[in-house]
């Protein structure tokens, strides 16, 4: 990853199921690089090869940077669900995967309201959308300015329900891409 918050490594964020404290974990994942060659709708968009090659490598930091992934909200893009596929294909196990029609070119607000509704079991969430959305939402949860590349992720750790999301501030642990 190219920056680091919080210290040196990443926490653990989960292990699947609640935790003591309660703190949830949200990674944000901007989908690869996709094709403008084709003249097809921007919702059917395919990734590239540069973006079939990036999409792995989150694959493969996610699976060594994080204990457990409960579940998986992907905007309905093809290049955001390829993106899921080919990074999930790199973790031990699957998670849980939710196709999601408000992250398709949501608004900071709109993925915030995504976010409030996920369900309280699950500790550790992946969201796969798309900018400007996704760098809004990440300093309208930590006030922190984050440039998110294709592939880039985001880990924000906050206390509490999903429901309170963005009511307290939160902890933007690490961030960048993969290489």
């Amino acid at each position: 990853m190219a920056q680091r918050h919080d210290g040196p490594s990443i926490p653990e964020p989960s292990t699947g199921g609640q935790t003591a404290q309660s703190e949830r974990t949200l990674i944000l994942l901007r989908h690869a690089k996709s094709d403008w060659a084709g003249d097809e709708a921007d919702i059917d968009r395919p990734l590239n090869g540069r973006g079939r090659d990036q999409a792995p490598l989150a694959g493969r930091w996610l699976a060594g940077s994080v204990a457990g992934i409960d579940l998986a909200v992907v905007s309905p893009a093809n290049r955001a669900v390829t993106t899921w596929e080919l990074v999930s294909a790199e973790l031990g196990a699957r998670p849980a995967t939710r196709i999601d029609e408000r992250a398709y070119a949501a608004s900071a607000g709109q993925l915030l309201g995504v976010v409030r509704e996920l369900p309280d079991d699950a500790v550790t969430v992946v969201l796969v959308c798309h900018n400007p959305g996704i760098e809004s939402l990440i300093a309208l949860l930590t006030g922190e300015s984050v440039r998110m590349s294709t592939s880039a992720l985001a880990v924000i750790a906050f206390e509490g329900d999903w429901s309170a999301a963005g009511l307290a501030p939160a902890v933007l642990r690490a961030s960048g891409r993969a290489e």
